[in-house]
């Protein structure tokens, strides 16, 4: 990407002079012959790098760096000032004007592009690091989007399927909990929060009369409930960012023994998400009132999970979760 080179210098001969060393280099100059005209052209083109005169007349080289340096839009263009005057002062007003670098005349051509050279490379390294900084803080808020949806989905699955208040947040929780006490990285914690959210979106395509049913369900219907982890699959596909978070959706059904559904998967050819989110789901769901059956109390739901070990579940979570609560 070619650099833009503001020249500032309100003699003719030497903005020519700069010109000439510099026109073959494959920058792309622009010429200003005072400090004011300098800050019109700055807020226009937005140049690379400005370098600057400082003996010019009415506002000169240390004020309109000032000036530039004072302005949000302007304040990071690195500018390099050129003069004749080398005395220790000056140089030390240049800083203190905000200039980045500062060349005395008469300068060897050879000096400037390498000083120029040097600085237009610091310069885009700063922009692609800036640039950087704001795709990451952009995909982070991009993120925080998806999840704050997630969440309204959440509120929709529960009213819908009529589980208890904050179901599906409770088991979250104690499902990445638990993912956390079986050394799970922080990525998978990411996909597996999500995927506990999601676990009943497939609900959303079961009929009412099904999934609102206050007695327990006929052989018919429950070949209809049955499909719901298919639909949940179905509904997150398409979804890029939550195809990672498919597993507990889509096999939160399937048992250890194979006697579970969709697809009757056996062990572990589960995968290790939905093995763990199976117990805290049935841990939650137990102790939680249904139309059909009262609540379990605790000491009877952890009888059940430790009984279905090695059959409904995976014996190894099964004795962390168990630690776990205990």
């Amino acid at each position: 990407m070619t650099s833009t080179i503001l020249i500032v210098d309100d003699e003719p001969a030497g903005r020519q002079t700069i010109e000439s060393i510099l026109e073959e280099q494959g920058y792309h100059l622009e010429m200003a012959e005072n400090g004011i005209q300098a800050l019109e052209m700055a807020r226009k083109i937005l140049p690379d790098v400005i370098l600057l005169d400082v003996m010019m007349p009415g506002m000169n080289g240390f004020e309109a760096c000032k000036r530039i340096r004072s302005e949000p839009l302007l304040a990071e263009i690195p500018i390099i000032m050129i003069t004749a005057l080398d005395d220790r002062q000056s140089f030390l007003s240049g800083l203190e004007a905000g200039a980045d670098d500062y060349i005395t005349k008469p300068y060897d051509r050879h000096e400037l592009r390498a000083r120029l050279l040097g600085i237009t490379r610091l310069n885009r390294y700063r922009k692609m690091l800036g640039e950087h900084v704001n795709l990451e803080q952009t995909y982070l808020q991009l993120l925080a989007a998806y999840d704050a949806t997630i969440e309204s989905w959440v509120q929709a699955i529960d009213l819908r399927s009529g589980e208890p208040k904050d179901h599906a947040l409770n088991s979250t929780e104690l499902t990445v909990r638990l993912a956390k006490k079986m050394g799970v990285d922080d990525e998978l914690l990411l996909h597996i929060r999500r995927g506990a959210l999601l676990h009943d979106i497939g609900k959303l395509r079961i009929p009412d009369s099904i999934l609102l049913k206050p007695d327990k369900l006929t052989d018919e219907e429950w070949v209809i409930m049955k499909k719901h982890p298919q639909y949940a699959c179905d509904m997150i596909m398409p979804v890029d960012y939550l195809q990672p978070a498919q597993d507990i959706p889509y096999c939160h059904h399937e048992k250890w023994d194979g006697t579970g559904y969709p697809r009757g998967l056996k062990g572990e050819q589960i995968p290790l998400a939905a093995r763990i989110f199976a117990i805290v789901d049935v841990w939650d769901a137990l102790q939680s009132e249904r139309p059909y059956r009262p609540a379990w109390d605790r000491q009877k739901t952890m009888a059940y999970i430790r009984e279905q070990s090695g059959q409904y579940f995976d014996p190894k979570i099964v004795e962390v979760f168990c630690n776990m609560m205990e």
